[in-house]
């Protein structure tokens, strides 16, 4: 019983022993120095082009190893040491330093920092339409490399691929009204009698024969 009351005296005193040697004590005058040092600095950050504020941007104090970051406004105060070296900075803009100087007599400073947009010169790169290898490497295969854009457009204005088209779009008002427009015009044009049949217009077969001969019924 005596061995553990003395231990726990020993570790008692040796951690009150290391808390003693471990406290930094100033004297008065040394605290009035510090005291009378501090600067409270404040001050705003803005854009050197259009002079709006930056907001949120960074103000650190690499001296004391601290900073502060702006308001909304791009307002900020800290407390500083004449002689402290301010370092802004700004998400797009190149990074600044400010030393406070320590000519200041004043207890209070104001300041505006002005920042510069930073430029950066990003590599170049080339967009794809594939989203990957393999997708490329299929595209390559199935290419058609004489299928050019004149073709393409034959193709696609042809009279198969508009009556494919025409065929799935569904008929509106416009339309519609159309269509009964030409059909009461054709009732008037036949005084109301069955449409005339082009199998027995003479004058339809001779336009036929006529251009079966000049070869405009040739397939392109």
């Amino acid at each position: 019983m005596k061995f553990y009351i003395t231990a726990a005296f020993l570790l008692f005193f040796g951690s009150t022993v290391m808390a003693q040697d471990s406290t930094v004590v100033y004297s008065d005058s040394a605290l009035a120095a510090l005291d009378t040092n501090l600067v409270q600095l404040s001050g705003v950050v803005i854009n050197e082009e259009t002079l709006d504020p930056l907001s949120y941007s960074t103000v650190y104090d690499r001296s004391l190893g601290r900073g502060v970051i702006t308001d909304y406004y791009g307002y900020f105060s800290t407390v500083v040491f004449p002689g402290d070296t301010l370092i802004f900075s700004y998400f797009g803009f190149q990074t600044s330093t400010y030393v406070v100087p320590d000519t200041l007599k004043e207890k209070r400073y104001s300041m505006i920092h002005i920042m510069q947009k930073d430029t950066l010169n990003l590599p170049e790169i080339t967009v794809y339409p594939w989203p990957s290898r393999e997708d490329f490497a299929r595209a390559f295969v199935e290419m058609r490399p004489y299928d050019d854009d004149i073709r393409r457009a034959q193709r696609e204005l042809s009279g198969e691929s508009l009556a494919f088209v025409a065929a799935r779009l569904e008929g509106d008002a416009s339309l519609a009204y159309g269509n009964i427009q030409n059909q009461y015009l054709t009732q008037i044009y036949t005084n109301r009698q069955l449409p005339a049949n082009n199998l027995f217009n003479p004058y339809a077969w001779s336009k036929l024969i006529k251009d079966w001969k000049e070869g405009k019924l040739a397939r392109e």
